[in-house]
């Protein structure tokens, strides 16, 4: 569920609503449609596939002045026509987009809806037959039944919903999923990013989460969650040519930061099948099942990524696994398993250090895979095989979408191997990565809540630490990484068992302490470090995942299987050193005496 746009004004709706879709195009999605509203009635198009596809199934002849429109990347249901958006109430009355995910969907299915006969598999049905059945049964108004549907849901939403009986009317909502709304003369429009309506406006209001936004032609209104009336003034979208390749962004790390969720659905389109299952290449399921143990040889972010990939092949394939510094292994291997396969993890796939490696252990007549985001670097030249992790460029020094990437591709290697192993699973992986890319959408609609937090507690420090267990102990360790490679304040990543050996010798009065606990067989006992920490005059900031979380901590994450927990944990950690490094002066995009791509050993 990637992108909405909408469109009231006096000109015909289909060319705005549908340029603006192609706007989106990058986010990443499985089809597209639009809703039509003129005297005469609704009219809905969508198709499964591109956006050129939907442009040859809307009726040319259909004139209307309003619309909405939407690109789906699929969580509930498969990718098809049927479970395309826009969905309409069994009686066409309400049509409606929707980003996001309704987490009890279900449950309100059961308690309200019984009878109703559904057109999809989508939880986005669920919502527009709800607020049907509020006005069409109970006797609410329309604004008062779709106030009433929000309070009822649980989870992330963006929605723009059309009533029939209404022509002047797009109703919208929004709850930790990103929509804007741009206002012109005698015309408003909505999207989820800015960029897809510049061809209309360049002014644009933002909508706080559980606003109601009544959007009319000549007019916005905006009402809290109880109804009262909100005054707001739009912001003026700038773009130049020098910056145009940041889109709306100041710098290319927070557009990457934004950009993981995209890059997460991306690779399970490159990756997923027909019959809905991702399956890798014949050749390297081969490589990989007869191999006895896999050696993960990476450097800096990526080296993190292997810890995390070392975890989820382990506990997911039950395949044992090593992960060395390719700077040390190349010039001190191990003892080797007698038949091993080298996975190399690279955004760049230029990685000098890896490279040394690779030639090295071809010279010895091992099997070699490379995991990159470059097509055609020499990593993926000179290994035997080749997973790409389709994140797009990456331009700011500071890693962020190839890092997540890495991980969301190791997690498809380990699936994968289980697979043909036997080894059956308890969840379904492209539907848990569909729910960690929302989540991820979530916390990066919450920036002010990770600069406030940076700007409370690291304007002034000298050094922070990172403290973590089992798998959030490789979290820690990079969000060490990216808050000292971009901010250059010391810090440092630790497992929470590691401080009393040490570390906590360097704690002082008012010393950040950032923790992890997102698993729960070692909660408790992070939560225990921390007071070892507070006790010696910390700051403590607890990240916590839903579900584990206790009043006194500082965020809590939106709830993922425990596996995929690391792609989650290190959003915040990204955006807390975006904003360090911003409000300290730095250059956020090129920090000192680091490059992109390391070339040299």
């Amino acid at each position: 569920m990637c992108g909405i746009v909408g469109y009231i004004g006096n000109s015909d709706a289909k060319e705005p609503l549908l340029s603006g879709l192609e706007k989106l195009e990058y986010r990443g999605y499985d089809s597209a449609g639009i809703a039509l509203r003129n005297e005469q009635g609704t009219y809905v198009f969508k198709e499964q596939g591109r956006i050129a596809t939907l442009r040859t199934s809307v009726d040319q002849d259909v004139m209307a002045s309003v619309g909405i429109g939407h690109t789906r990347w699929a969580t509930h249901g498969v990718p098809s026509k049927r479970n395309a958006h826009p969905h309409q109430s069994e009686s066409g009355r309400f049509t409606l987009v929707h980003n996001g995910v309704i987490e009890n969907a279900d449950s309100l299915k059961q308690a309200y809806l019984v009878g109703v006969p559904f057109a999809s598999d989508t939880d986005t049905e669920v919502i527009v037959q709800l607020i049907a059945r509020l006005v069409e049964e109970d006797g609410l108004q329309t604004e008062e039944a779709v106030r009433q549907a929000l309070s009822l849901m649980k989870g992330s939403y963006a929605i723009a919903l059309l009533d029939e009986e209404d022509a002047e009317t797009i109703f919208v909502a929004k709850n930790k999923s990103p929509l804007l709304i741009g206002v012109g003369e005698g015309v408003n429009v909505i999207s989820s990013d800015a960029m897809a309506m510049l061809q209309v406006t360049d002014q644009f209001l933002e909508i706080e989460d559980g606003e109601l936004v009544l959007v009319h032609r000549d007019a916005v209104t905006i009402k809290s969650p109880d109804g009262v009336i909100q005054e707001r003034s739009p912001y003026q979208a700038e773009l130049d040519a020098s910056d145009i390749e940041k889109g709306m962004y100041d710098h290319f790390m927070l557009k990457e930061i934004d950009e993981q969720s995209i890059a997460l659905r991306n690779i399970i389109q490159k990756y997923q099948h027909e019959d809905g299952e991702t399956r890798l290449d014949s050749d390297i399921r081969t490589v990989v099942q007869e191999s006895d143990r896999v050696y993960i040889v990476a450097a800096g972010t990526s080296y993190h990524a292997g810890l995390v990939g070392k975890q989820l092949m382990e506990k997911i394939a039950h395949k044992p696994v090593e992960v060395h510094i390719a700077s040390e292994f190349v010039y001190n291997m191990p003892l080797l398993s007698k038949k091993p396969l080298f996975v190399f993890i690279s955004q760049s796939g230029e990685t000098a250090d890896s490279r040394a490696v690779l030639v090295k252990v071809k010279e010895l007549g091992h099997r070699t895979l490379t995991i990159t985001n470059v097509p055609g670097s020499t990593l993926s030249r000179e290994a035997d095989f080749t997973l790409h992790t389709f994140a797009g460029p990456e331009i700011a020094v500071a890693s962020t979408k190839a890092y997540t990437a890495q991980m969301a591709v190791l997690t498809l290697l380990a699936v994968d191997t289980a697979r043909v192993s036997g080894i059956e699973l308890d969840f379904d992986p492209l539907q848990e990565l569909g729910i960690v890319a929302n989540a991820i959408e979530a916390l990066c609609s919450q920036k002010d809540v990770f600069e406030e937090i940076a700007k409370t507690y690291l304007m002034t420090t000298r050094n922070t630490f990172f403290i973590g267990r089992a798998v959030d102990y490789y979290v820690a360790l990079e969000g060490a990484l990216k808050l000292k490679e971009i901010s250059y304040i010391q810090a440092e990543g630790f497992a929470g068992g590691e401080l009393k050996h040490g570390t906590i010798a360097l704690i002082e009065e008012g010393t950040p302490v950032i923790a992890l606990t997102t698993q729960s067989h070692v909660n408790l006992n992070i939560r225990a470090n921390v007071q070892e920490v507070v006790a010696r005059g910390a700051s403590p900031i607890i990240l916590s995942m839903e579900g584990l979380e206790q009043p006194s901590d500082t965020f809590v994450l939106p709830r993922v299987h425990e596996w995929l927990a690391p792609l989650v944990a290190v959003v915040p950690l990204q955006l807390i050193s975006y904003y360090a490094a911003l409000h300290r002066g730095c250059d956020v995009d090129k920090p000192r005496n680091l490059a992109k791509s390391v070339t040299v050993e």
